[in-house]
């Protein structure tokens, strides 16, 4: 098992590998969205039987006492925690209570009974958009708190703060085995494909699809296309939350990402590709580009030895299927 420089490694030994029990009970929370389904993919793959989930309707993450009882009742083994309330720019601006309010009570009641009900390992979900706004590139675990987040999702993003700091709390306090996860911009099956709220990788699918299938000339996308972005295939972040839990139990957060960079006209181009739009690709320039580049520092997760698998054209072609079989009209 390998532990950051602030771990407390005396005390942080799970007593059995995570990958030797298939039947230990793993309660995948938020197992319907982008991150759960392929969490819940891997596991199966890897032949463990007894996954607990539930749906929203099935049990309120917000709800304390119905979390409790859910815990008490079940008793899981191991939690995953990728539920969360997500949402673009604009349903950040409108609903930023919704956006802090939610978040906090899911983590602060599957944590808590997690380490109430003696569950042996959690691992917490974040996202890249906890670091500063004008954090160093590439962006490694320390800039963590150096300086003002990115107004934009600040809700969101102290929420997902939050959680990291439970976890480390309850580490430092009560000794349980509470690690965090931070994964790049993500993308595959079970994407947000919405027209309007969707990130830029699935928005560009869906417009280049909808323009082939119209027989549309071109698509216009806004700004110069030259800023640098970073994309994981969903399936290589399951593949490391698994490692993760078999492998580390330190304080610190782990960035997850691809370590590699694509430029936003790159990308565009190759989704076009994929997709086989044969139009014209037109830059709008006098819209505006966003941050010129956006890297998180993984080496950290890569000097212990794991490393992505999957290619982004091989991505691409593998989340432009689903995409074709489950949404387009």
């Amino acid at each position: 098992m390998f532990t950051s420089e602030k771990s407390l490694s005396s005390s942080l030994s799970t007593d059995s590998s995570f990958l030797t029990d298939k039947s230990a009970k793993i309660f995948v929370a938020g197992h319907r969205g982008l991150v759960g389904s392929a969490i819940v993919r891997k596991l199966v793959s890897l032949n463990f039987t007894n996954l607990i989930l539930r749906s929203h309707a099935e049990l309120d993450l917000t709800r304390q006492s119905d979390v409790d009882a859910f815990f008490a009742a079940e008793k899981p083994d191991y939690v995953i925690l990728s539920a969360a309330k997500v949402g673009g720019i604009h349903a950040n601006n409108t609903y930023p209570a919704d956006f802090i309010a939610i978040n906090l009570q899911i983590q602060t009641n599957v944590i808590e009974s997690s380490f109430r009900h003696g569950v042996k390992k959690l691992l917490f979900l974040g996202s890249s958009c906890i670091y500063p706004k004008f954090a160093p590139q590439p962006i490694p675990e320390s800039a963590l708190l150096t300086g003002p987040l990115e107004p934009t999702n600040e809700w969101y993003a102290v929420a997902k703060i939050a959680g990291i700091k439970m976890c480390q709390a309850y580490r430092i306090q009560y000794h349980f085995d509470a690690i965090s996860g931070m994964p790049t911009n993500l993308y595959g099956p079970n994407d947000n494909f919405h027209p309007e709220n969707s990130h830029v990788l699935p928005a560009l699918m869906r417009r280049f699809h909808e323009a082939k299938v119209k027989g549309a000339k071109e698509v216009v996308v806004w700004g110069s296309g030259s800023p640098l972005r970073e994309f994981l295939h969903v399936d290589d972040l399951a593949d490391a939350c698994v490692y993760l839990m078999e492998n580390y139990g330190g304080l610190e957060h782990v960035n997850v990402g691809s370590g590699k960079e694509v430029t936003i006209k790159e990308l565009a181009e190759l989704v076009k590709e994929v997709v086989g739009f044969q139009g014209e690709l037109v830059w709008d320039t006098s819209k505006p580009d966003g941050t010129p580049r956006k890297l998180m520092d993984s080496s950290k997760l890569a000097e212990v030895g794991w490393r992505p698998k999957i290619e982004l054209r091989d991505g691409l072609v593998d989340t432009y299927k689903w995409y074709l079989e489950n949404v387009r009209q």
